[in-house]
Parts: structure tokens; sequence; C-alpha cells
């Protein structure tokens, strides 16, 4: 099974992807964690990185192709990023996004790296700014766009432990004979 998990910074992607993959066994690959060792090689935080990538293609392209070529070559893997969904395109048995209030989530990272609440809101609302240019431009993605997701959730909504086993559930409850309404990806430009 190929499960993705999409969403914007601070939505729990991580956390619930790893948490998600222990739970049913399957392998774990995070695009953030690429993303940071990429920006981390050149002596950059995400940030800037992410400001860089918008004079620099190569870099989305590299990472994209990374993580396309994972999902349509791998099995019993969650793979997230924040477009898992996009990338894996029909490949995926299922589609997730996360959300969170800009607050809640500005929080989350502003614990998570240690830094004023007030500069993780305004970094990630400068990164979600870059990120929805560069998606648009490259491969046609509205990243705003959730009709190809299978479900959506605001994380905020419950704690984690709590999340997690409904997360379990949903993947646990799916039965592809049953499956009626895979939405199919069309028009992305997969130009790596």
């Amino acid at each position: 099974m190929l499960i993705t998990v999409s969403g914007p910074p601070g939505s729990g992607k991580s956390t619930n992807a790893a948490g998600l993959a222990e739970a049913l066994g399957l392998d774990h690959v995070s695009g953030g964690d690429i993303f940071r060792e990429m920006a981390a090689d050149r002596g950059m935080t995400p940030v800037e990185f992410n400001e860089h990538a918008e004079d620099d293609g190569d870099i989305d392209r590299d990472l994209d192709r990374r993580l396309r070529e994972i999902a349509t070559t791998r099995e019993a893997v969650v793979l997230e990023s924040r477009l898992a969904g996009w990338l894996a395109g029909d490949h995926a048995d299922l589609r997730f996004w996360f959300d969170a209030p800009v607050a809640v989530r500005a929080e989350r990272i502003a614990d998570r790296e240690d830094k004023p609440v007030s500069q993780a809101r305004e970094e990630t609302l400068r990164r979600e700014a870059s990120e929805r240019k560069r998606y648009l431009e490259y491969y046609d993605v509205d990243i705003d766009d959730l009709s190809i997701y299978d479900a959506a959730f605001n994380t905020a909504r419950w704690g984690p432990d709590r999340f997690l086993d409904a997360l379990v559930a949903t993947v646990e409850a799916y039965d592809p004979d049953d499956d009626e309404g895979k939405v199919p990806i069309e028009g992305v430009s997969y130009d790596f």
C-alpha cells in the first residue's frame, strides 16, 4: 500500500505519517527531511532555501524527482511531503491532506525549532507563498486544490494519539474492492 500525507508546514504531517507507518508496518519517507538536508548541505535555513529555490528550479525538481521515483517504484510506504499526493498520482492507494489553523501551526513550529511564535508564523506564511508560486509554475499544481485527496483533516481538532487512532482506523477500513471514487490526477506536468 502507498499512502501519501500532504499539508502545509506545522500541520502534523511528519509526526502522523511516521506514526501511521509504524502502526501499519510501512516505511516512512519524508520530503521535508530530504529538503532540510539539502538546505543544510548548502548552509541555509529551510526558509532561505525555499526562497533560493524560487531562482533555482533545479532544487524543487531534484526533490520532486526523488519523491516521484519513490512513489512509482516502491510499495508499503507512507510518503510525506507538501506535494506527495500530486507526485504519487494514481500510484497512491490513499491520499491524505492535513492542516490546522495558522496560529496552531506557527506554535508547533516555534516549539519544534525553538523560536518565537511570531517569527515562525511570518516564516511559515512566506514559505507557503513561495511554494504555492513554484508548484503552479513548475507543475501546474494548485496546492490549494484539495479535490484529489481522499480525506482532509484539521489535525488541531484531536489530540495526537486520538488522531493517529482515527487515521489508522480510516486506513484499515479501506477495501480496494469497494473503491468507486479514486480521483485521477490530470493536467500535472511531471517535468523534472
